[in-house]
């Protein structure tokens, strides 16, 4: 088990900064960065002021005797809006940044665009359900329709923006997790 993963998966489930984590827990927010990166390991009792501001135990965060999910519905969906981009990400499937492939639904409105994400291992794959996309890769850019998608490596920092004067949605899967 990678204890800093289910730290971060936990934290973003809550809709929690790393900086508002560190904060809760009197640590700093670089402390946070390296543990859910597994940079480096918390004592316990610092274990146990973090999960308990996650809203959990040591008991039930090392429990994996939970059935594994196959169906999810809309009530399993987490929702995350960024107002200053114009964007909102539906993590459609919980804590499948545990899994090898992590999908979402970002939703831009016009003139919105999601943050940058650097370059990284992986695959990328998206598919435009309403609407039209610039899908930027490095210093290229590609429109991208309704009913099309588009697939690539991110070897270059890469994002999606609405030009458009209607809202866009996009079905992304990231392989690995990177959301």
């Amino acid at each position: 088990m990678k204890i800093g993963e289910k730290i971060k998966r936990l934290r973003i489930k809550h809709n929690l900064t790393q900086e508002e984590l560190a904060d809760r827990c009197e640590l700093t927010k670089g402390f946070i960065s390296q543990v859910e990166r597994e940079l480096t390991s918390p004592s316990i009792a610092t274990l146990v002021d973090i999960l308990e501001s996650l809203g959990t135990n040591l008991r039930d965060f090392f429990n994996d005797d939970i059935e594994e999910k196959i169906v999810f519905s809309k009530k399993d969906v987490f929702v995350k809006t960024n107002e200053d981009l114009g964007s909102e990400i539906h993590w459609i499937i919980p804590n499948a940044q545990k899994n090898v492939m992590e999908p979402i639904v970002v939703q831009l409105e016009p003139g919105g665009k999601t943050a940058a994400e650097d370059p990284h291992d992986g695959e990328e794959f998206g598919y435009v359900l309403r609407g039209s996309i610039l899908l930027h890769i490095g210093s290229e850019e590609f429109r991208v329709r309704s009913g099309d998608s588009f697939y690539f490596k991110p070897s270059a920092t890469h994002y999606i923006s609405n030009p458009g004067s209607n809202q866009a949605r996009v079905l992304w899967v990231a392989s690995p997790p990177s959301f």
